[in-house]
């Protein structure tokens, strides 16, 4: 496998790099954690987009889902995630990662009653800002929308469950 075809043609390189510092307030509350925005497909020029997944302790996490026009990653930081790869389900604890090609399905869930965090990876870039403030709105309304508010929902942000 070789390289890709250069992006930046320039001579001399570009003073462009960011940095999000450890203690950076969360982007996004949730109801039971925070999400930190570390880099953005729009970010990246829809390269990847990076956040950080806090969760309290309370079982929280989508159940069995797949997408259609990315992969996602995980990367556990602290505590244990079970996390659904495929047909089995694994407890992820601090330095295990796991991939999921587009099409595969998985889901996650911190179920150990207690504090944990993880980096979520997806490629390419897609706006999943606009999910993750969309499920935070959902749940902040306290009113259940339809099911075909839902499903709308969830199609325009690549989410299949199963």
């Amino acid at each position: 496998m070789s390289y890709p075809q250069p992006r930046y043609l320039g001579g001399s390189g570009e003073l462009t790099a960011a940095i999000r510092r450890a203690d950076a307030e969360p982007d996004l509350l949730m109801p039971h954690g925070a999400v930190g925005y570390l880099a953005t497909g729009a970010a990246t020029g829809g390269d990847f987009g990076l956040y950080r997944w806090d969760m309290d302790g309370p079982p929280t996490g989508p159940g069995a889902h797949f997408h259609r026009t990315m992969s996602e990653s995980f990367f556990v930081l602290t505590g244990v995630i079970r996390i659904l790869c495929g047909d089995r389900t694994v407890d992820a604890a601090a330095g295990d990662f796991v991939h999921v090609p587009p099409g595969g399905v998985h889901g996650f869930r911190n179920e150990s009653g207690r504090a944990a965090s993880m980096l979520l990876l997806f490629t390419p870039g897609a706006p999943r800002e606009a999910y993750f403030e969309g499920l935070a709105e959902l749940a902040a309304s306290g009113r259940d929308p339809s099911p075909a508010e839902l499903e709308e929902f969830y199609l325009r942000h690549d989410n299949h469950w199963v």
